[in-house]
């Protein structure tokens, strides 16, 4: 039998979750990148595990994943966007990494808004194209 997975929806506050972060430019980020996401999904956002803000949701044999999410990590923050299937549209996004599917920001400062949100809007309309409810 396969393990349950450990990341999942949970009923924790995002707006507490966020409130908790201590550094105040980290919070500052992590609350604008919540209002990016909720404006380009139209989701409602949801805590995945301890410390991921999901919007919408896709069912995996292994479970359930969001659409797109973000985390605020110690290093950086983390958005699962997709990354490697934007590499194009990420060259003038400004400083940057790409892991995986998730693409990883210092500060909001560092990055484009305009093209942030694209790279976040693309990644939802894929996923929800790819993974239809």
């Amino acid at each position: 039998m396969a393990a349950e997975p450990k990341t999942k929806p949970t009923t924790a506050s995002v707006t507490a979750h966020l409130d908790a972060i201590e550094d105040e430019a980290r919070r500052k980020d992590a609350k604008a990148l919540l209002k990016l996401f909720k404006e380009e999904t139209g989701q409602k956002p949801v805590m995945w595990g301890e410390a991921i803000v999901g919007f919408g949701s896709y069912q995996l044999k292994s479970g359930s994943w969001p659409l797109t999410a973000f985390a605020v990590r110690k290093s950086d923050l983390t958005l699962y966007v997709g990354a490697k299937r934007q590499a194009e549209r990420l060259k003038s996004l400004g400083k940057h990494k790409v892991g995986g599917g998730c693409l990883y920001v210092k500060r909001l400062a560092d990055v484009d808004e305009g093209v942030l949100r694209e790279v976040i809007a693309e990644s939802y309309r894929h996923m929800k194209a790819t993974y239809p409810a």
